[in-house]
C-alpha cells in the first residue's frame, strides 16, 4: 500500500528523526514518500500502542536522535536526559553523599519536577525494572546501544499502567546494525580532577532472516572532593568559611554542670543560670587530661543571626576554634565504574511472524566518602565509666563526644542488573485487512551488596569507654586488677585527633579494629511481565481506518533490601533499619481506539480521536480502571492542533507497603524555633508553641548536631527520628490535560515549532511525611491530630524535638502547570554549509504539594528550593562536508529560598535576603480570609551553562571530536537551603568546565 502524506508531516518526521535511518525495535526505516511500506515496517510511538505509519499524534512527544546524542559531550543516559527542558532535580544527585539505602548510585529522572516514581522508563517498549522504592536506574542503559530516546510529556497510564504520571521515556536501542564500531572517550574538569574515561564498541550481523546486535560499554568517572569547590569546601560557601563548623568535632570533649564541676575545672565559667550545662575541652591536646586545670569552656559559636522584625539584620559569623569542617571529607561529585552488555536479536521464523529478543548485563560500583562519625554518648548511651583511667572526674560522663576523624565512613556498592525480555511477533489477514500481534515475556532482576566502614560497634565502645586501669607493665587495659576485659583496647576519646597517646585514636590500628566493623547489607528486585497485544483496523470511517489495539499483561514485582544484622539491632551508630520486603501482582487490561473522522476537507485535512482505556487489578490495594482521550486536528496541511485529557495512577512501592523503619538524622525547621521559624514573626504559631511549651518558647532554639543551637533554617536534627512504611496505603491518582499545536509553514522551509500547555493534578499523594511538615501542620495549621505523642514528644528541659517517628500517607495534592515550547529550523547556506538551531523550552506557571487533607489553601512553590520558572536550551548546530561543529547554551531561571542574613562586614550587605514579603501562610482566619505573615526570601541569579564541540571526519572512517561542557566555567549561585545536595548549591548544576575528546571507529 502506498503511504499518505502531506508537508506537515514530512516536516515533523524530519524534525523529530532526522539523522536516523531506521526507527529502532521496529526493525525497519521509516518509509520515504513513494516507497511502500511492508506489512511488519510501520512504527509505533511511544504514548499508543496502534502501529501507524505517521510520527505525528495527538501527544506532546519529544525525539533525541542517535546524532543528537553523539554531538553531546554527556557519556551517561542520565546526563543526556538531565538536559531536557521538562526534566526536573535530580532524586538522588552525586553531589549527595549523605544519601543512603538500596538507591545510592543509581541515576533517576523526574518530568516536570513530579518525582522519579511519577516517571515510567522503557526500553524497547518494556518496563525497565524498578527498586522496591520505584525508583528505575536509567544508568543500566549504554549510551552506545541507543537509536533514539522518546519523551512522551503526558501521562499515560491507560496505555502503560502505574507509575507513567508525568510521562513515559522509551529508550529505544540500535538494532539490524551492520558491521563494527568503537568508541572512546576521556575527559576530566579543568581543575584536574573528576575524569570519565568511557570505551564502548558495538558489533552487527544480520542475514536474509535475522539480526543481531552488540553492545559493550565500560565507563569510570572518578570523585571531586568537596574541599577543592568553592561552594562545597566549606558548610555555607567560600563566602562564609566559618559557619556552621560542626561542634561535635575531631577535639574530644563532655559537658557538666555547676554540681559536677564545682571546685574542679579552675578553667571554667559557668553561665549565671546554674542549670546550664557547659561544654569542656582540653586546653593543651598534649597535655595530662586528668588534671582538671587542663580544661576549658568549649567554643560553640558556630554563627548566628537575631530574630529580625522585618528589616534585615545582620549576623555573626561562627569560629572553627574547637569545631570540625565535615565538608573536607566528604566527595562533592561520587565515583563509579559501570560495566555493560546488550545483545538485541531478531528472527524471521516465517514471512508472518518474527522473533525478537534483548539480552543486558549491568555492573555498577560506586564508593561513597562521608566524614568520621560525630559520636555521641547521649545518644547512645554508652557513658564513659568512673572507673576509665581516663576519666577526669571520676563519675560516669554519659555526654562525652567525639568524630572519629580518623577513619572517615566509606559504603561500597556492587549492583548487578540481568534482564531478557523475548517476544514473538507477527500479522495475519482477514480479508482485506492486517492485524498486527504480539506475545512477549520480560525477566529482570537486580542484586546489590553494600560493604560499609566507619560507623562504631557500640558494644565495643561501651567497652573500650568502661573500667580500665595500668597494669604493671605500664599498659592501660580494660577491666580491672584481677578481671582483665580479654579482646578490650581501651579508648580515650578526649585525645584529639593527629596527637599520638595512650587511648587515643590516631596510629592506634587495634583500637580502630575494635571499635569499627564492616557492616554487610544486600538487596534483591525482581520484575516479570507477560504480555500479549493484537492490534489493526476494523471499519472504515470518513477520515480512513478506524484502528484499535488490545491487550493484556500480568506483572509480577518481588523485593527485599535487608540491611547488616548490627544496624537492625541498633548495635551501631549506623541508622538502625529494619528489612524491607514483599511484593505484589497486579493483572491488566487495556483498549485503544483511533478514529479518523474527517480528512481531505477544507479546514479538515485531518480530525482524529483517540481513546484509551485500561483495567488494572492489584492485590494489595484492589481495582482502578483510567482512560485517555485525544484530538489530533488539521485545519491545513501546515498546522497541527492536538489535546488530550488523561486519567494516571501510581500504585504504592514494596517499600511504601512493606518497608522496615529506618532512622535517620533528618534536615528540618521547627516552627517554634524564635529565630528561623514561623515562631519568629506569627503571633498564631508562638501563641500555639507557648500552649505546648510553657514560657521556654518564647526564646526556643532549634538543637542541631553537636547540640547547639542551628545557625540557619533547614538544619539536621541532633538526635535520630524513625521513619517507616504504610501498609494501608493506596494508589495516587491524577488527572492530567495538554492543548497544544505544531506548525510548520510552507513560507518558510525548515522550520517548525510546537506549543503545548500542560496541567497536572495528583490527588491522594504518598507524602514521606516529614518532620517539618508535621511540626507546621501542629504549630502553624493548628491541626490538633499533628500533635500527638504518637508522631513526636519533645525534651521537657530544653524544648528539642527528642522523638519522632514519621512515614508514608496518602495526603493532599500536587498540582503543576506549565508550558512546553519546541523551536527547529533546517537550512542550506549553500558553500557555507548546513545549519540547524533548535530550542526546547519549558515553563512552569504554577507548582503547589499540600500534604494534609484538611482544607488550606496552597502556597506556589514555583521558583522556590529546586523548581525552576523557567527551562531553556538552544542550540546550533553546522555541518560542511568533514567537518561539523555544535554550540549548546542551557538556561536555569532563578530559585528562591529561605534566607538566612549574614554580616555585612563579610559580603555585601544583604545580598543573601534581597526579598521580604508577607505571604500566605496557608491558615484560614475566622472570617474565611487567608492569613499571611512576614516571607523573608533569597532570590538567586540565573545561570546559563553553554557547550561546544568540534569534530571532524577522518578519511579511514573515524570521527575525531573535541570539546568542552561548561566552556565558560560558569557557576550557579549559592543555594543554602542545598537543593538535591549535600552543599550549598543545586545539585544539577555543572561543577566545572568539562574538556573531553572523542574517538570513533567504523569498520
Amino acid at each position: 500500500m502506498m503511504l499518505k502524506t502531506n508537508k506537515l508531516r514530512d516536516a515533523i518526521t524530519f524534525a523529530l528523526v532526522a539523522g536516523t535511518t531506521a526507527v529502532a525495535g521496529t526493525g525497519v526505516a521509516i518509509a520515504q514518500e513513494g516507497q511502500q511500506a511492508t506489512t511488519l515496517d510501520r512504527i509505533q510511538v511511544t504514548g499508543s500502542r496502534i502501529r501507524q505509519v505517521d510520527v505525528e499524534t495527538a501527544q506532546p512527544v519529544t525525539f533525541v536522535t542517535r546524532e543528537e546524542i553523539q554531538r553531546q559531550g554527556f557519556q551517561s543516559v542520565a546526563d543526556i536526559l538531565q538536559n531536557i527542558s521538562a526534566v526536573g532535580a535530580p532524586p538522588i544527585s552525586r553531589a549527595a553523599p549523605l544519601s543512603s539505602g538500596e538507591n545510592v548510585g543509581g541515576s533517576y529522572i523526574s518530568l516536570r519536577n513530579l518525582g522519579a516514581p511519577r516517571t515510567l522508563i522503557l526500553l524497547n517498549g518494556k518496563r525497565l525494572g524498578i527498586s522496591t522504592s520505584g525508583l528505575q536506574d536509567i544508568a543500566a542503559i549504554p549510551a552506545a546501544a541507543i537509536e533514539r530516546i522518546e519523551v512522551l510529556k503526558d501521562g499515560a497510564s491507560s496505555i502503560y499502567g502505574s507509575d507513567a504520571m508525568a510521562g513515559v521515556i522509551n529508550i529505544i536501542t540500535r538494532t539490524n546494525f551492520e558491521g563494527a564500531e568503537a568508541n572512546v572517550y576521556y575527559g576530566q574538569y579543568s581543575e584536574g580532577d573528576g575524569a570519565i574515561t568511557n570505551g564502548d564498541f558495538t558489533l552487527g550481523f544480520s542475514g536474509d532472516r535475522g539480526s543481531l546486535t552488540v553492545t559493550g560499554d565500560w565507563r569510570k568517572e572518578d570523585g571531586v572532593a568537596g574541599a577543592d569547590r568553592w561552594f562545597s569546601q566549606f558548610s555555607r560557601t567560600d563566602r562564609h568559611p566559618t559557619d556552621q563548623w560542626t561542634a561535635a568535632g575531631y577535639i574530644g570533649g563532655f559537658t557538666v554542670n555547676r554540681t559536677q564541676a564545682a571546685g574542679r575545672f579552675p578553667n571554667v565559667t559557668f553561665p549565671a543560670n546554674a542549670a546550664t550545662q557547659v561544654r569542656l575541652v582540653p586546653i593543651d591536646p598534649n597535655g595530662d587530661l586528668s588534671n582538671p586545670a587542663n580544661w576549658r569552656n568549649q567554643d560553640t559559636f558556630t554563627g548566628s543571626c537575631p530574630a529580625g522584625t522585618g528589616t534585615p539584620v545582620d549576623c555573626l559569623p561562627g569560629s572553627t576554634a574547637d569545631k570540625t569542617n565535615t565538608n573536607l571529607q566528604m566527595d562533592v561529585h561520587t565515583p563509579l565504574e559501570t560495566k555493560s552488555l546488550f545483545v538485541d536479536g531478531s528472527y524471521d521464523i516465517t514471512d508472518t511472524v518474527r522473533f525478537r529478543t534483548n539480552l543486558a548485563y549491568f555492573n555498577r560500583t560506586t564508593d561513597r566518602l562521608i566524614a568520621g562519625y560525630p559520636m555521641q554518648a547521649a545518644s547512645f548511651g554508652t557513658p564513659m565509666d568512673a572507673d576509665s583511667y581516663f576519666n577526669p572526674i571520676g563519675t560516669d560522663i554519659g555526654t562525652w563526644w567525639r568524630r572519629t576523624w580518623e577513619v572517615p565512613r566509606t559504603t561500597s556498592s556492587d549492583f548487578n542488573q540481568y534482564r531478557f525480555s523475548g517476544t514473538f511477533e507477527g500479522y495475519f489477514e482477514i480479508g482485506d485487512r492486517i492485524f498486527d500481534w504480539d506475545v512477549g515475556y520480560l525477566h529482570s532482576q537486580s542484586k546489590l551488596t553494600q560493604a560499609s566502614f566507619g560507623n562504631l560497634n557500640l558494644a565495643n565502645v561501651s567497652r573500650a569507654v568502661g573500667p580500665s586501669f595500668r597494669n604493671a607493665q605500664g599498659q592501660i587495659v580494660c577491666g580491672a586488677p584481677g578481671a582483665v576485659d580479654t579482646g578490650c583496647v581501651p579508648w580515650n576519646p578526649f585525645v584529639e585527633y593527629g596527637v599520638v597517646a595512650p587511648g587515643g585514636m590516631t596510629g592506634n590500628d587495634a583500637l580502630q579494629r575494635f571499635i569499627f566493623q564492616e557492616e554487610h547489607s544486600t538487596g534483591e528486585t525482581t520484575t516479570q511481565v507477560f504480555s500479549a497485544n493484537l492490534a489493526g483496523s476494523i471499519v472504515t470511517l470518513p477520515g480512513g481506518d478506524l484502528g484499535f489495539a488490545v491487550g493484556v499483561e500480568s506483572r509480577k514485582e518481588d523485593g527485599m533490601f535487608s540491611p547488616d544484622a548490627l544496624a537492625q539491632t541498633g548495635g551501631s551508630t549506623n541508622l538502625a533499619a529494619g528489612p524491607t520486603g514483599g511484593g505484589y501482582r497486579v493483572d491488566e487490561a487495556y483498549i485503544e481506539l483511533e478514529a479518523p473522522l474527517l480528512s481531505g476537507l477544507p479546514f479538515a485535512e485531518e480530525l482524529t480521536l483517540t481513546a484509551a482505556t485500561r483495567f488494572s487489578d492489584f492485590d494489595t490495594f484492589g481495582e482502578t480502571t483510567n482512560s485517555k482521550f485525544g484530538l489530533r486536528w488539521k485545519p491545513f496541511e501546515s498546522l497541527m492542533l492536538r489535546a488530550t485529557v488523561a486519567d494516571g495512577f501510581r500504585a504504592p512501592t514494596i517499600s511504601d507497603l512493606y518497608g522496615g523503619g529506618s532512622q535517620t538524622f533528618a534536615f528540618y525547621t521547627d516552627p517554634c524555633d524564635t529565630n528561623f521559624g514561623s515562631s519568629a514573626n506569627n503571633a498564631t504559631t508562638r501563641a500555639n508553641c507557648v500552649a505546648a511549651m510553657g514560657a521556654l518558647a518564647n526564646t526556643y532554639r532549634q538543637i542541631g548536631q553537636g547540640g547547639t543551637p542551628v545557625a540557619s533554617p533547614n538544619s539536621q536534627t541532633s538526635v535520630a527520628f524513625t521513619s517507616g512504611s504504610n501498609p494501608t496505603l493506596t494508589p495516587e491518582l491524577s488527572k492530567s490535560q495538554t492543548i497544544g499545536f505544531v506548525w510548520s509553514p510552507s513560507f518558510l522551509e525548515g522550520f517548525n515549532a510546537s506549543v503545548d500547555w500542560w496541567k497536572i493534578r495528583i490527588a491522594d499523594t504518598i507524602v514521606a511525611d516529614s518532620p517539618t511538615t508535621i511540626l507546621n501542620d501542629c504549630y502553624i495549621q493548628g491541626i490538633t491530630s499533628r500533635c500527638s505523642p504518637q508522631l513526636f514528644t519533645r525534651d521537657a528541659g530544653q524544648g528539642f524535638v527528642d522523638f519522632m517517628r514519621f512515614g508514608s500517607r496518602n495526603a493532599g495534592f500536587r498540582k503543576a502547570e506549565g508550558y512546553d515550547i519546541d523551536l527547529t529550523y533546517r537550512w542550506d547556506a549553500g558553500d557555507y554549509g548546513n545549519f540547524t538551531v533548535n530550542s526546547n523550552s519549558t515553563y512552569t506557571v504554577y507548582d503547589a504539594l499540600v500534604s494534609t487533607n484538611d482544607p488550606r489553601k496552597p502556597l506556589s512553590s514555583v521558583g522556590n528550593t529546586s523548581s525552576f520558572r523557567l527551562r531553556s536550551n538552544l542550540g546550533l548546530s553546522w555541518q560542511y562536508g568533514d567537518f561539523g561543529a555544535s554550540w549548546t547554551a542551557r538556561y536555569y531561571s532563578s530559585m528562591k529560598e529561605g534566607c538566612t542574613y549574614f554580616n555585612s562586614s563579610v559580603m555585601t550587605p544583604h545580598l543573601e535576603c534581597n526579598e521580604i514579603t508577607y505571604a500566605p501562610t496557608g491558615i484560614i482566619n475566622a472570617d474565611g480570609s487567608l492569613a499571611s505573615a512576614l516571607s523573608r526570601r533569597n532570590k538567586s541569579g540565573s545561570t546559563t551553562f553553554n557547550d561546544v564541540q568540534f569534530r571532524w571526519q577522518a578519511p579511514w572512517n573515524a570521527t575525531i571530536a573535541v570539546g568542552a561542557n561548561n566552556v565558560f566555567e560558569k557557576y550557579g549561585p549559592p543555594m543554602y537551603s542545598q537543593p538535591s545536595a549535600n552543599f550549598s548549591y543545586y545539585g544539577g548544576f555543572d561543577i566545572g568546565r568539562f574538556v573531553y575528546m572523542k574517538y570513533q571507529q567504523r569498520f
